[in-house]
């Protein structure tokens, strides 16, 4: 429905809108510098026959100009290209650790892990720090140990903490 509205306005008045722009003033030269236009006026004045020669055409030169005919070719790269469907055999994939939420990933790269498993070693490592160290999580989901210890320095999962009302008669009491 919207589109139907747009071509309307769009094709309002379409023929007056395109006559008008038709018959405006086209641009003109943009004007000189004063201290220019009274340097040209007089060497014209001087020189008359520059102005004929200006705007004379010259047929020899356009006959060489429509002989013109430029072919080029592309250099040859000096880096050799990388082949990419080549990459992507070499690189080496795992399977996904764990079944959550119906995950329809095949496999992932070796070096990569998903969201959900960031997410679960996260907390594995919350809950359980001195079983889930950073080697023990970089050889689980093959991952390189500096990342792995970056992961846990600047990453945490929420938290929830519930904290109990300073005076129990203000507080709301569940049935």
């Amino acid at each position: 429905m919207g589109a139907r509205v747009t071509r309307a306005f769009r094709n309002f008045n379409v023929e007056k809108r395109a006559e008008r722009e038709i018959s405006k003033r086209k641009p003109s030269m943009a004007p000189k510098h004063p201290s220019t236009r009274g340097l040209l006026q007089e060497h014209l004045s001087q020189y008359p026959e520059i102005e004929e020669e200006v705007s004379r055409k010259d047929n020899k030169l356009l006959s060489l100009l429509k002989n013109v005919y430029v072919d080029s070719k592309d250099p040859l790269p000096s880096l050799p290209v990388k082949n990419v469907e080549r990459q992507q055999e070499l690189k080496e994939f795992r399977l996904p650790i764990g079944d959550h939420f119906n995950q329809h990933i095949t496999d992932i790269p070796k070096g990569k892990i998903t969201v959900i498993e960031a997410l679960t070693l996260l907390n594995n490592h919350k809950l359980s720090p001195e079983t889930w160290t950073a080697e023990k999580i970089a050889q689980e989901y093959h991952l390189e140990p500096k990342d792995v210890n970056s992961l846990l320095k600047y990453f945490v999962t929420f938290e929830v903490k519930i904290f109990p009302p300073e005076d129990k008669k203000k507080a709301i009491q569940s049935k």
